[in-house]
């Protein structure tokens, strides 16, 4: 029975491999200059990474241990004092917490995107940004055009901002990934992109739940590429 289980286990961490290795990504990012060509992912590695719901979500993938690289900014800044604000709303807040589930968030809404999934967006952006995104995918599919994107590794999700807005606790986070991005016409064909490069590109996205609601869970209501 222990070899049945033990087996059951390579089979759940080969497909949590797979989504890892394979994220798609969103199309609001910034390149920040820095590409550079493809490399073997098998010896470097690999990582994965509006108003109202994404963040306690499961960790996908093996990300670094909370808080290694998702420092928390200068103490005098009003980020922490909107930390501080969120925790008298509800106590049970915790950032390094938040930034591991906003990680994962990110890699799904990046997956869905490129996916054109509109199902699985669905529930974790706001109403105006699902109608951003859904826009896009319809745009994209009219254009006879097919997006992909590897999501290589997510290298930080940084706290840039905090505070609440009435009931609501809002938080701003700056990803930032290596991709590879590409568009491909009707045909197959690569219009857009270079499947060898390695793009880095830096995304802020802001978050927000209801302190109110029992909802633990937390809607993308801002994206955008960092400036």
């Amino acid at each position: 029975m222990s070899d049945g289980f033990a087996y059951l286990d390579i089979i759940f961490f080969a497909m949590v491999a797979a989504f890892v290795a394979y994220r798609l990504r969103s199309v609001l990012g910034r390149k920040t200059g820095n590409e550079r060509p493809r490399v073997d992912r098998i010896s470097r590695g690999t990582a994965s990474g509006g108003p109202d719901n994404v963040v306690p979500l499961p960790d996908r993938g093996k990300a670094a241990p909370a808080g290694a690289d998702t420092p928390m900014p200068p103490a005098d800044t009003p980020a922490v004092s909107g930390v501080a604000d969120i925790r008298r709303a509800d106590p049970k807040f915790d950032v390094e917490q938040f930034l591991q589930g906003a990680r994962a968030a990110f890699a799904m809404i990046v997956e869905a995107f490129a996916k054109g999934d509109k199902g699985a967006l669905r529930p974790l952006l706001a109403d105006e940004v699902f109608a951003q995104f859904a826009g896009a995918i319809d745009a994209r599919e009219q254009a006879g055009r097919a997006r992909s994107t590897e999501l290589v590794a997510t290298r930080a999700a940084d706290l840039v901002d905090a505070g609440m807005v009435g009931s609501r606790a809002r938080v701003t986070v700056r990803f930032t990934s290596e991709q590879i991005n590409l568009t491909r016409d009707a045909a197959g064909e690569v219009v857009e992109g270079d499947p060898r490069q390695i793009d880095t590109v830096i995304d802020t996205w802001t978050f927000e739940r209801d302190t109110r609601s029992r909802d633990p869970n937390w809607q993308l209501v801002e994206t955008g590429a960092a400036g």
